[in-house]
């Protein structure tokens, strides 16, 4: 008897697999799915921008009348050490560039946010203001400074693309201390 037994049980197994992975073509063949759907949402950063502007001690940067194509994908204000302002996209051709603003000190913030990058030495002027050019392994960079805060447009992107970013960043003035 232990032998039919432990036949129908290998054989029930083949069975239920059989079984589960009709069922599961079924599902794949049926429920709906856009392969070419971009798995990256954009993200409405407005909250987050006057949260920042509120909160900062500076004029917080963000970008105003940026062609169609680009597509905000994350934000995030951090109001500790150093009040740091982020702000990603992606360009048109789907690269990476991003708006950061801090307090912290320049070389060792700049270089943390562009991963790396190095100052050239170069300048380029941009919406009547002459940014540092940084290049990286990985990202390049504009540099701009300001008293008391330094703001970085950075990314994979190619540098007319972050000149782009940069000439559409616009401030809003620093909500003023309370007293």
């Amino acid at each position: 008897m232990a032998s039919k037994r432990g036949k129908q049980t290998v054989r029930d197994m083949i069975l239920s697999m059989l079984v589960i992975t009709a069922v599961a073509g079924v599902v794949y063949l049926f429920i709906p799915h856009d392969e070419k759907a971009d798995p990256l949402k954009a993200v409405d950063y407005r909250v987050e921008l006057a949260t920042a502007r509120r909160a900062a001690p500076y004029p917080v940067a963000a970008p105003a009348g940026l062609p169609e194509g680009w597509k905000a994908t994350s934000v995030s204000y951090e109001g500790q050490n150093g009040s740091g302002w982020h702000l990603g996209f992606l360009d048109p051709d789907k690269r990476y560039v991003a708006v950061e603003q801090s307090t912290a000190p320049a070389k060792k913030y700049v270089s943390e946010v562009s991963r790396d990058a190095e100052n050239t030495g170069r300048t380029r002027e941009v919406s009547g203001r002459d940014w540092e050019i940084w290049n990286g392994p990985k990202y390049d960079a504009l540099v701009l400074h300001a008293e008391g805060v330094t703001t970085v447009v950075t990314g994979s992107a190619p540098a007319d693309r972050l000149a782009e970013m940069a000439a559409a960043l616009k401030t809003a003035p620093a909500a003023p201390a309370a007293s």
